[in-house]
């Protein structure tokens, strides 16, 4: 009997997520020059991971 596919290990899966979260858009702010220091996290724009 084979294994189904939603029981498979997660090292195997490895899809790209599409969301970021919150830290994660301020390092890719800082990166593109966008953020300014003492800025509040809250209402940051959209982002695209690389």
């Amino acid at each position: 009997m084979s294994m189904h596919a939603s029981l498979k290990s997660a090292d195997k899966i490895a899809a790209k997520r599409n969301v970021l979260k919150r830290f994660e858009r301020v390092d890719l702010l800082r990166k593109r020059g966008k953020w300014k220091e003492g800025t509040r996290g809250f209402g940051l724009p959209k982002t695209k991971p690389e």
